[in-house]
């Protein structure tokens, strides 16, 4: 599947009809949710025929106003919070099991429409909805083409409210797939706070701290939302301000953070990253904004994507003892976060501390992946075909398994 985002330029009337429709959809979720929690709604379809039950309703006229299959996209929204409350019950995770809420308004929000509801121009540059709120026709603002993919591609369409406008987000069913040269090359990551990260080679990458340089500017406009009067118009605008400055860093971040994962991926043919637990990282009060600043979940998000995209496997392993366990031995040699060399006192191997858990991290990686091959099996060719198991993406389109000896 693929993802095209794209600016919605209109009139201040067209923007107020898509709030409607916004508030309606977040309306279905909540009605939803609510129909769970009093025992009417067990099942998908269930939550499904609710949302007839709220068109039919004349206590609220709105709800038939939004298209019907986008009343079923939100009511998916809902049930799909809760099949993941209830996942999480099943596992037993530790912690919260994360209950569904009710949605709230925020400024960034959105209504997802699927195959109805809305229409592209025949030259790909306008988007009309059909739905009875009347929003009209928009202009598409962007440098996608989508001239490439059929109507009948694009499953689902949403709009997305921020503080800088509204945006469509086109979901095409496409799978995209590049091709790339071997390079017979090999790397482990090491992600850090001085540097964004170390590979096994020693090369480092410096931290870009995007908040860390707009923060004097952020405290600034935040200071200036706090003096102004709740539910004025120059609260309005001051929050603004400060909702534009927060995304243009978070833009900024994921497109250095996007860039360089593509150039990692096009650069070697097999990726290993740690399986790092951000959630419990950020707790820690005195590393957390510095954590999150970083955005090394997003980094292997995006070594993921880029992954499946050239066909290079990215293994995450567990992050435990990479740092302690002397790569040239295998000695465990005790630091703390303040010791930035490695030096051991068994082989008396010295190296970077990060360079040396990048290794670890590769060579974890490998043994790994050679525990995930099931067979090897000499095709016609006299080549070697290896069948693998799990979630790495280094596999055939056809694996042939041994008959069993009779």
């Amino acid at each position: 599947m693929l993802i095209y985002e794209m600016k919605l330029k209109g009139t201040q009337s067209q923007y107020r009809r898509l709030d409607e429709a916004i508030r309606t959809g977040r309306f279905v979720r909540n009605s939803v949710f609510r129909a769970w929690l009093d025992g009417q709604v067990k099942s998908r379809n269930d939550a499904y025929k609710h949302c007839k039950v709220l068109s039919d309703n004349r206590e609220f006229p709105w709800v038939s106003k939004l298209n019907s299959m986008a009343r079923q996209a939100h009511a998916e929204r809902a049930w799909a919070s809760i099949e993941r409350f209830y996942r999480n019950c099943r596992q037993k995770i530790p912690g919260k099991k994360g209950f569904p809420r009710f949605k709230k308004y925020q400024v960034r929000a959105s209504v997802e429409y699927k195959t109805s509801g809305w229409k592209l121009s025949d030259d790909r540059r306008y988007l009309a909805f059909t739905d009875k709120f009347q929003a009209g026709t928009f202009k598409l603002w962007g440098s996608r083409n989508l001239h490439f993919y059929q109507i009948q591609q694009i499953k689902r369409v949403r709009v997305i409210r921020r503080h800088d406008g509204y945006y469509a987000q086109f979901l095409i069913d496409h799978e995209r797939e590049e091709k790339k040269e071997l390079t017979e090359k090999q790397t482990g990551l090491d992600v850090g706070l001085n540097y964004f990260y170390t590979d096994c080679s020693g090369n480092q990458i410096d931290n870009p701290r995007f908040l860390r340089k707009d923060e004097r500017k952020l405290k600034k406009l935040q200071r200036r939302l706090s003096r102004t009067q709740k539910g004025s118009q120059n609260r309005k605008k001051a929050r603004n301000l400060l909702g534009r400055a927060h995304l243009k860093v978070s833009r900024r971040r994921n497109d250095w953070v996007c860039k360089l994962a593509q150039h990692v991926i096009q650069s070697n043919d097999l990726v290993a990253v740690e399986n790092l637990r951000i959630r419990n990282m950020v707790k820690n009060h005195h590393l957390a904004k510095s954590i999150s600043d970083a955005a090394w979940y997003k980094f292997r998000e995006w070594l993921e994507y880029f992954g499946r995209i050239y066909g290079v496997p990215v293994i995450a392993v567990e992050p435990a003892y990479t740092s302690q366990k002397c790569s040239n031995c295998g000695e465990k040699v005790v630091k703390t976060l303040s010791t930035r060399t490695h030096k051991c006192s068994r082989c008396g191997y010295m190296s970077d501390r990060d360079e040396n858990a990048a290794k670890n991290i590769l060579k974890s990686a490998l043994k790994q992946l050679a525990n995930t091959v099931g067979q090897t099996e000499i095709n016609a060719s006299g080549e070697p075909d290896l069948c693998l198991n799990g979630e790495t993406q280094l596999s055939k389109s056809t694996c042939r398994k041994r008959k069993p000896k009779s």
